[in-house]
């Protein structure tokens, strides 16, 4: 940061008097505000000389369009940091949230207005910010091209569908991922493609959305940007203003392009399904693979925004839509409660598939070991059966063993179902592991669900069973 601050005595003439660093950028560039003057500064300092240089030449050309980015006021000679004016501390995702606490986004509110506001802009970005724009510099590349389609649709694959526990055929997945980016590639043109577009990127200057972190923009379709930030899984918008925001779009639109609404949509369709495979990917990564809970608990909206997409898509893409539909519905993904009761998870698994992961972020909870229990599944007339099933029951029951052992269950988990309730806790999940995730799990997750169901009505239970793709609510249910 040495050389950022010897920049910034250049620029102003003085030492800076006060100095912040600010934390979480989701790069390797640090930030700083920096106060000379009576006046406040945004101070970067870069790892990367290219992709500093994209941001500066594109803000520079942003500016000279008219288009609302914050000015940047110096660059050191090497290019690696450069100081900035500074808009202030408010986000667009800011205001999103804090409605979110207060009850949502109000219909005909200031935010509503302010989202619309915000669409309304970004037709000016990608025509106006594209005329006379040399798109060599954009960084890491200058176009929206097939090998990024691809790079982002096995990245999905492999950092989403697989740690997911989907099973799916990798020939006819890759077969449709093909014909996916051939029609994707259909819409290129030559207008900018922010890619980074969502309430997070928009900053808020006496209530004027600025853009901020387009450096990683380049030369791409319309479409892909409006299905970033209408339809961002953790803004949680309404459906109605979704409707809204688009339409706000598609009037500002109509200055620079004549529209047939049937194919715009058609188009739009394809990008959401596109967008929503890529932060599937990074969720995935960041989630699933990396275990980071903040990123676990954006995957059921996400899953659940793309069950809806599907219902929407042609089936153009017979195989992707079937296996997207078969992870869509994964016990795994089922949305949690939102009345603020206690809701306990109770699963059945394989230990062959791993353990269930918690997607409400807190960690897990129990993990009951039913394979000491004599397994049904060793003898034929049982292999086809389950837990659930007459026959594999009475064999379980019929020694006394299973009973012996879920009376020891209920012993730890009702105690810990009161304390939640009575801390206002609104997560408990317990899981039951066997060999295949057929029979002995499957018996105990059902009594356990329903035990808890019987004896405390004020909670949900949810019922799962991974390995047979059921889910079910079985509160109120007695015993």
């Amino acid at each position: 940061m040495k050389d950022l601050y010897r920049l910034f005595e250049d620029f102003s003439g003085s030492e800076p008097e006060t100095i912040v660093q600010f934390s979480g950028s989701g790069s390797n560039r640090r930030y700083c505000r920096l106060a000379a003057g009576g006046r406040t500064y945004i101070g970067v300092a870069g790892t990367d000389a290219k992709e500093n240089e994209a941001f500066i030449t594109l803000d520079r050309h942003f500016r000279s369009k008219g288009i609302s980015v914050p000015e940047v006021l110096a660059v050191s000679p090497d290019g690696m940091c450069y100081v900035q004016e500074d808009l202030g501390d408010e986000l667009l995702a800011d205001r999103v949230a804090a409605a979110h606490k207060n009850g949502g986004i109000e219909e005909g509110g200031d935010l509503a207005e302010l989202l619309c506001r915000t669409m309304s802009m970004l037709p000016k970005i990608q025509f106006e910010g594209a005329k006379g724009l040399d798109f060599s510099v954009c960084y890491p590349q200058p176009s929206f091209d097939r090998r990024m389609i691809m790079f982002d649709l096995n990245y999905f694959k492999y950092c989403f569908l697989k740690p997911s526990g989907t099973e799916f055929n990798e020939v006819l997945l890759q077969d449709d991922f093909e014909r996916f980016a051939d029609d994707l590639m259909k819409d290129d043109s030559h207008t900018f493609l922010y890619r980074d577009f969502n309430a997070r990127n928009v900053m808020l200057r006496d209530g004027c959305p600025y853009f901020i972190d387009f450096q990683g923009g380049r030369r791409g379709p319309i479409y892909y940007d409006v299905a970033s930030f209408v339809w961002q899984a953790r803004a949680r918008y309404p459906q109605w203003l979704k409707k809204r925001m688009v339409d706000s779009y598609i009037q500002a639109l109509s200055e620079y392009m004549d529209i047939d609404r049937e194919a715009f949509f058609s188009s739009l369709r394809l990008f959401r399904l596109f967008r929503s495979l890529q932060v599937l990917g990074a969720y995935g990564f960041r989630g699933l693979v990396e275990n980071k809970a903040q990123f676990v608990t954006c995957i059921p909206q996400a899953v659940s925004d793309l069950r809806e997409l599907l219902a929407e898509l042609p089936s153009d893409y017979p195989y992707l839509h079937e296996v997207l539909l078969h992870m869509t519905l994964l016990p795994r993904f089922a949305p949690d409660a939102a009345d603020g009761r206690l809701e306990v998870k109770v699963y059945s698994f394989s230990y062959k598939k791993g353990i269930p992961q918690d997607m409400s972020g807190n960690g897990g909870g129990y993990v009951f070991d039913c394979r000491s229990i004599h397994n049904p599944g060793r003898y034929e007339p049982y292999k086809k059966h389950t837990g659930r099933d007459e026959a594999v029951i009475r064999f379980l029951e019929d020694d006394g063993e299973i009973l012996g052992f879920l009376d020891h269950v209920y012993g730890v988990i009702d105690p810990h179902v009161e304390t939640y309730s009575r801390r206002g806790f609104t997560h408990l999940m317990v899981s039951f592991g066997c060999t295949g995730g057929q029979h002995r799990s499957v018996y105990c997750a059902e009594h356990l669900a329903r035990h808890l169901a019987g004896k405390y009505p004020d909670i949900r239970v949810r019922l799962c069973h991974r390995e047979q793709g059921i889910i079910e609510d079985v509160s109120n249910v007695s015993c």
